[in-house]
């Protein structure tokens, strides 16, 4: 049996993207007359999972797909921007700020002022009020020049720029809040899973809210860091990490931690949490979800990586998941995603 996917800095594995941003990272390419099916290809995206309102992609994928954009388009804004933004754009803005940068703010400082030199280029810039009593520092983005219909750009600058600053300092920024400008999108359950903060639409500005103080922390990084940084990119900063704070995420990361050994049930959680089986389950319905849930969204991930990777084979999957046999597995993945194993592995 193989070795269960890809997991995030908790142990959990990380969680699959939506089609919907699959579709999302394609417009700008399609609007340039792109081949979206050689482009899929590129990232071994089975084509028939576009039509597919409930398919999911792995976040190795999505990783590939952007990358193949990238490449298509020579623009690092995949088409969406009012002009290209060459690819390596964002790998020199990095050596710009890792050599120079002694805190954080000053590194936030350097890169606005970079990307201030491309027309075009995403738009932002720190707020900071010694005299206001929160202790808030704001990094704000100007992305009015984007014709950017899916609101792709808005997610990915904002949550590019909070993985890169806590990969300068070595630690995660915890948020304080999140706002966007534009509405809540049908997706909006997810931007817990991608800032574990709280998220606000329709603001009159997209920011990042933090810790004032965070901005006098030192850079840590250096040069064999920045190279091993920009090889994984961009893996790293766009992978769906669980950061969330609810119970919902605790049980997730839990489960995760657990595989590809026996899936605890929800009394031996409870009991890792230090509360009782009836507590966890009244404050997972106090979110709206429970621990079934749960866990059927950590196999469908777990699932749906393992079937794109192609080394493992269905029934051994479906071993690993905890499954009586793959007819039980076949059945619960395609009420998951629409569809059947099958259609996820290289070639299906």
């Amino acid at each position: 049996m193989s070795a269960p996917p890809e997991s995030d800095a908790y142990g959990a594995p990380t969680r699959s993207v939506a089609i919907h941003h699959v579709r999302a990272a394609l417009r700008g390419a399609e609007r340039h007359g792109k081949d979206i099916t050689a482009l899929l290809e590129q990232a071994a995206i089975p084509p028939q999972l576009l039509e597919a309102p409930l398919a999911r992609v792995s976040p190795q994928q999505f990783a590939r797909l952007t990358k193949a954009v990238w490449q298509a388009l020579d623009d690092e804004l995949q088409g969406l921007g009012p002009q290209p933004l060459k690819v390596g754009t964002f790998a020199m803005m990095c050596h710009a700020v890792v050599h120079c940068s002694p805190d954080l703010r000053t590194a936030i400082n350097r890169s606005s002022t970079f990307y201030g030199l491309f027309p075009g280029g995403p738009g932002f810039h720190m707020e900071e009020n010694p005299a206001e009593e929160t202790n808030e520092a704001r990094l704000v983005f100007d992305l009015t020049a984007f014709d950017d219909p899916d609101h792709y750009l808005a997610e990915s600058a904002t949550v590019v720029a909070h993985r890169f600053a806590g990969w300068l300092i070595r630690r995660r920024i915890t948020l304080t809040r999140v706002e966007f400008s534009h509405p809540a999108p049908p997706h909006a359950l997810e931007y817990d899973l991608l800032y574990g903060a709280p998220c606000t639409f329709r603001a009159p500005r997209t920011a990042l809210v933090f810790d004032r103080s965070l901005l006098e922390l030192p850079v840590l990084q250096d040069e064999s860091g920045l190279r091993a940084f920009l090889r994984r990119a961009p893996d790293d900063v766009l992978a769906r990490l669980d950061y969330g704070s609810t119970a919902a995420a605790q049980v997730r990361r839990l489960l995760g931690q657990s595989l590809p050994d026996r899936m605890p049930d929800p009394q031996d959680i409870a009991a890792r949490l230090a509360v009782s089986a009836q507590t966890l389950r009244r404050r997972l319905a106090a979110e709206g979800t429970s621990f079934q849930q749960i866990r059927d969204q950590l196999r469908r991930d777990v699932a749906i990586a393992a079937l794109a990777a192609g080394t493992t084979s269905i029934e051994d999957i479906s071993h690993q998941l905890g499954f009586s046999e793959p007819s039980a597995f076949h059945r619960a993945f395609k009420r998951w995603t629409g569809s059947a194993p099958r259609s996820y592995q290289p070639g299906g």
